[in-house]
């Protein structure tokens, strides 16, 4: 959004563009609560006047001892933007735990993205922050498992260090301590969309459908649609609808799944033959045969990658609604997916005559 004003004869242009901000700092004490209030009063006053998003009332909780922002949406200016962020940083110089996360975008692209997370020499801090990095590392779950609970230990309402430490517990397949941590994560702050994710995976694993849809639906509210958990949470939430037979709601999901235009590096992208293939399966039974075949072709177009999803299956699908609609070709997808091992299309040659 792009706004021009007049002053002396001169025309500046002013920008506006889409930020997000959401998340949440808990400062444990009333003597560093007591100290951040104070500082964000003063440097409102001093410094920043009119150019900070919040106001004092709007995200600081007394009560909690807590700042709180469970998600702002609007369109600001880049100055507007900065200012805010830097006075966020400073708030989180006093925090014992938590994460604000900060997005500006400009028509679709992220143009600066912050992750606000306390730095200090406290010990909950130190030892959260020891753990987050173990846990990325293989063989050292034990040791990222002792470094978190530590943190816990040191400040029971980590809510980052419980949904570090329920990733690590499902890694190592404690599924009950996982999905305990990933309960205790959302009671503290129930804006952190991996520990919706981690719980609807372990729902999956237990076939409790209802239950995993409702907390893909959750990390999908919760995450952006530039974040690459917001796509792996729309193709989980298809699977689980597939499941169902709920053939409308996986086709919402998949088509926004295979419409979306993933960057090379994009871990979702790896996934967009998978999607292809079951998005055709989803159009064959809603009957919607000419989208179901542009959905093979795609899926069929895409490189071979370890997803579970024969070349011999999607040949055979192809096949199928091939022969449903009277076009040509359907023998010879079915001949070229018996060539590949597939058990379905030998069987559906010998009817053909």
């Amino acid at each position: 959004m792009i706004f021009s004003i007049s002053l002396n004869s001169e025309i500046y242009i002013l920008m506006y563009l889409k930020t997000i901000i959401q998340g949440r700092l808990e400062f444990g004490t009333e003597k560093s609560y007591e100290k951040v209030t104070k500082m964000f009063l003063q440097r409102v006053e001093t410094y920043y006047k009119t150019d900070v998003l919040f106001k004092y009332e709007d995200i600081f909780k007394d009560e909690e001892l807590c700042l709180e922002i469970p998600r702002f949406v609007g369109q600001v200016s880049e100055k507007a933007f900065r200012t805010t962020t830097n006075l966020l940083k400073y708030c989180v110089q006093f925090a014992i735990a938590g994460s604000v996360r900060a997005w500006l975008i400009n028509e679709g692209e992220i143009v600066q993205f912050e992750t606000l997370e306390p730095d200090s020499d406290k010990g909950a801090v130190q030892s959260y922050v020891k753990g987050k990095k173990l846990v990325k590392v293989k063989g050292k779950e034990n040791e990222a498992i002792a470094a978190l609970s530590s943190a816990i230990e040191k400040y029971n309402r980590h809510a980052q260090a419980y949904e570090r430490r329920a990733k690590v517990n499902f890694i190592m397949r404690n599924y009950h301590d996982a999905l305990r941590d990933y309960n205790k994560c959302i009671g503290i702050d129930p804006s952190i969309p991996t520990s919706y994710y981690g719980k609807a995976k372990i729902h999956m694993m237990r076939d409790e459908w209802d239950l995993a849809i409702e907390n893909l639906e959750e990390s999908i509210k919760k995450s952006i649609a530039l974040q690459t958990l917001y796509w792996k949470s729309r193709r989980l939430k298809a699977e689980c609808h597939i499941v169902q037979k709920d053939w409308q709601k996986a086709a919402f999901d998949l088509k926004l799944f295979t419409n979306r235009n993933f960057g090379k590096d994009d871990p979702n992208r790896f996934w967009l033959r998978f999607a292809f293939f079951h998005y055709g399966i989803v159009l064959l039974h809603l009957e919607e045969h000419s989208e179901a075949l542009k959905a093979f072709d795609k899926a069929l177009g895409l490189p071979h990658v370890e997803d579970g999803v024969k070349a011999a299956d999607i040949l055979t699908q192809r096949g199928l609604v091939k022969q449903k609609t009277g076009k040509t070709g359907y023998k010879k997808d079915n001949k070229d997916a018996a060539s590949k091992g597939g058990l379905k299309a030998k069987k559906m040659l010998k009817t053909i005559k």
